[in-house]
């Protein structure tokens, strides 16, 4: 499918609606050309699978992360018309609000370099890691609601984070509308145990340095400078959103065949978008939306109570105040302008980023490389339906990168430019190494010549946690 995609400018390719029987919308592809030389036959496949669907709204979006994913590539968007249209659990993604949070602090990067070695031990002991693991919280059923219901909210009146908080996270923190009664009781079960906990797989926490700063005007908007050492926190709903998610796959495969929906593949698992089995999943997965925008709060206050305990001063004389949390993995009703009209439109972002006009969009890279802090653009609302990328992207699988590297290596070799890593596993390094991914320069190069965002800052990593 890769040689269809025709070239509109140094940024932009598009497949035409023309190149596949069955398509209804075009696909594009946001990306420089190294990017797309590397990318993947089938990830393109998959976006033209997606064009297929009822209601589906042209163009079907890969952006230059995309990898082959579950049904629809991992750094893709897909819209859909709100009455003519699907609302998809396979398109929105097991890890439902996957994303990331970004912790401000005042502190300069000598300052934490020499705390680095017991900083990073003092955080792996506060925030619970890897796979299965539990939190040190217990959520009663009514509490379990609480979370679900009132997301960052319920965090705030019990004690983790503070009102500040709220005004910087997408959604406030709280997507409305969340209903727990389309919660299964085993996905209950597994959330009752997990808030406040990291999980394994590509989430991270990770002390960064401030390297560059590339508009100075808009970093001192959000006062940071240059040296600053900022935490970045990347999770999602843990096993509770990949219950949600199983729970509703299944659900939406019997939705396929009794509404008589023709899919390219099963793994694009839908409902109409007025359905009982659409709404119920939209409903379903805003609770996991709300449980992780909470998770991440919860893993902040232990961050701050952490640099507390080392640095032996307050959180706020540190200036440890967040300065974006975002979801990555989300179906949302937005306002877009088709052909000249406002029309509601369910937007599914998997593995991508809301980049509205002034929007922060928090962009991880890969253990031992740079991340960035990006701003929206009123051309992402006309080119991506206001999104940009999440991350660098995998280029190697997990299986195939445990396979090439070690995690004993990787941890030298981190060692050596100066990151601690700390992980509950070789594996989890080996599965994780830097060059199972994307260049995460590339890929930024690309959205911010695009202009679908725009470079602020750049962080590269002191030191790493990983589940």
């Amino acid at each position: 499918m890769k040689d269809k995609l025709k070239q509109m400018d140094d940024y932009e390719w598009v497949i035409e609606r023309s190149a596949r029987p069955d398509m209804n919308a075009d696909g594009k592809v946001i990306g420089n050309k190294t990017i797309i030389d590397a990318m993947e036959d089938d990830a393109i496949k998959q976006l033209t699978n997606v064009t297929m669907m009822p209601g589906v709204v042209s163009p079907v979006l890969a952006l230059p992360d995309a990898h082959v994913g579950y049904g629809l590539p991992m750094g893709a968007v897909a819209a859909f018309d709100k009455e003519e249209g699907v609302i998809s659990s396979g398109l929105c993604g097991f890890d439902i609000n996957c994303g990331i949070n970004t912790i401000k602090t005042n502190l300069k990067a000598d300052e934490v370099k020499e705390k680095i070695k017991d900083l990073i031990p003092a955080l792996f002991d506060a925030v619970p890691c890897g796979v299965g693991s539990k939190g040190k919280l217990r959520l009663d059923p009514s509490k379990l609601d609480g979370v679900l219901v009132d997301g960052v909210r319920w965090a705030v009146e019990n004690g983790y984070g503070i009102k500040d908080d709220l005004e910087h996270l997408e959604e406030n923190g709280c997507m409305e509308g969340a209903d727990p009664s389309k919660i299964s009781d085993l996905a209950r079960k597994r959330g009752k145990s997990q808030l406040g906990t990291l999980g394994a797989g590509n989430h991270f926490l990770e002390i960064q340095t401030v390297s560059d700063v590339y508009d100075e005007d808009t970093a001192k908007r959000w006062d940071v400078e240059k040296d600053n050492v900022l935490i970045m926190l990347h999770c999602g709903s843990r096993g509770f959103g990949h219950q949600v998610a199983s729970d509703y796959l299944k659900i939406q495969e019997g939705a396929v065949k009794k509404y008589n929906i023709k899919l390219p593949d099963r793994q694009l698992a839908c409902a109409p978008a007025n359905s009982e089995e659409g709404q119920d999943y939209f409903k379903a997965m805003k609770c996991a939306v709300n449980y992780s925008f909470t998770n991440r709060i919860v893993m902040t206050q232990w961050i701050r109570e952490t640099f507390e305990k080392i640095f032996k001063k307050d959180w706020e004389s540190m200036g440890m105040h967040t300065l974006y949390g975002l979801c990555h993995n989300v179906v949302k009703l937005e306002k877009h302008k088709i052909n000249g009209e406002k029309r509601e439109l369910f937007i599914h972002r998997k593995g991508a980023t809301r980049s509205f006009p002034g929007d922060i969009a928090l962009i991880a890279g890969s253990m031992g490389t740079s991340s960035y802090v990006l701003e929206g653009t009123e051309k992402a609302m006309e080119i991506t339906f206001g999104s940009t990328c999440h991350g660098a992207g995998r280029a190697m699988s997990r299986h195939a990168a445990i396979d090439k590297f070690r995690g004993e290596k990787i941890k030298s070799e981190l060692a050596g430019k100066g990151i601690i890593a700390k992980a509950t596993s070789p594996k989890v390094l080996a599965e994780e190494a830097p060059n199972a991914y994307k260049d995460v320069d590339e890929v930024i190069e690309s959205v911010h010549n695009a202009g679908i965002s725009k470079k602020i800052l750049r962080m590269n990593p002191l030191g790493v946690l990983k589940g």
